[in-house]
């Protein structure tokens, strides 16, 4: 998958690639044109991924080598034990959760996960899940409460499943539910955006003591080209409504909506995906190590001020004398 701001590069790696398969066939030394040619690419590639556009980042998010929720998994944890269903209606495979070892540490890990080609997109429903993966992200959660381990949540979705089904099923009040049982949970809670974070489907199972973005993420009500569509009547508008949204991790950092960036590989977290998973891994252990010196009642006070305290806006209010007109 190549993304247009990507070609000036790559058309740069094959001139070096066809460059040292000439000389290597001719048996000539080209060591100097070859360093000069790397240090083009190297400045090239900082340039461009330090100085991306808002609706560029959208693309990198999506990118279809980008780690998902269950690359992270078996990479991080010692040990995975998957866990299925919501002991309603079925097991709803756009949410994956399960206990897992790291560090020493058993945790309950649980996150949105997409598909690499069409079979598994559909098998997963494109990481969108209905009320059922909803309720059995709390189930586990509620599990995790009672044998006193932390949860880490995974973020990466375009949204929750918008289909008649799922509204029948009660769509809405599975996330509303999740999210009033998350403000109380007792234990330790960390949520890492990995990708796509768009809507309530991101937000239910979103509301943590550490809430942290991979750099090259979104977090938003609704996505670039849903909003295009509302405001202008087409997707032609999608960069705009990216800048307009304000949904980097810079932005939400900036408006204290998240706690962290995780920094990922120049190029994004598909580039090296050891690298990422490594400065995933450290990050939830180095959150979950301050989480853990705190008590259950303080970590839930914080993470209410915490929720409580975004999108309060306080506007001057003109005085007003005693005969109900206002002073001067």
């Amino acid at each position: 998958m190549l993304l247009d701001f990507e070609k000036p590069i790559v058309e740069l790696e094959t001139k070096l690639a066809d460059m040292k398969q000439l000389a290597a066939e001719n048996r000539v030394d080209v060591g100097e044109a070859v360093r000069s040619l790397e240090e083009s690419i190297n400045k090239l590639k900082r340039e461009t991924y330090e100085n991306l556009t808002r609706w560029q980042r959208v693309q990198l998010s999506r990118h279809g080598d980008r780690p998902y929720t269950l690359d992270y998994l078996f990479s991080i944890c010692d040990q995975f034990i998957e866990l299925h269903g919501d002991r309603t209606v079925r097991d709803d495979k756009a949410i994956v959760g399960g206990f897992g070892e790291m560090g020493g540490q058993t945790m309950m890990f649980i996150g949105h996960q997409k598909g690499r080609n069409t079979k598994q997109r559909q098998f997963r429903n494109f990481g969108m899940a209905n009320p059922e993966g909803y309720r059995k992200a709390l189930r586990l959660m509620k599990m995790a409460e009672k044998f006193n381990k932390p949860v880490v949540t995974f973020i990466d979705t375009p949204g929750a499943f918008p289909g008649l089904e799922a509204e029948e099923r009660g769509q809405g009040e599975a996330i509303a539910h999740n999210l009033r049982e998350m403000f109380t949970l007792k234990v330790p809670i960390i949520c890492l955006i990995i990708g796509e974070g768009a809507s309530g489907g991101a937000l239910g199972i979103a509301i943590g003591d550490r809430v942290l973005m991979l750099e090259n993420t979104w977090y938003s009500v609704i996505s670039p080209e849903s909003c295009s569509s509302i405001l202008w009547r087409s997707w032609e508008y999608k960069e705009q409504a990216a800048e307009a949204l304000k949904l980097t991790a810079d932005d939400m950092l900036g408006f204290q909506l998240v706690d962290g960036i995780i920094e990922e590989p120049l190029g994004g977290a598909h580039t090296n995906t050891t690298e990422t998973f490594k400065r995933v891994k450290e990050a939830i252990l180095e959150n979950l190590a301050q989480l853990n010196a705190l008590s259950p009642r303080e970590r839930i006070n914080q993470r209410i001020r915490k929720f409580s305290a975004m999108g309060v806006v306080v506007e001057p209010v003109a005085a007003v004398s005693l005969n109900g007109r206002a002073g001067k």
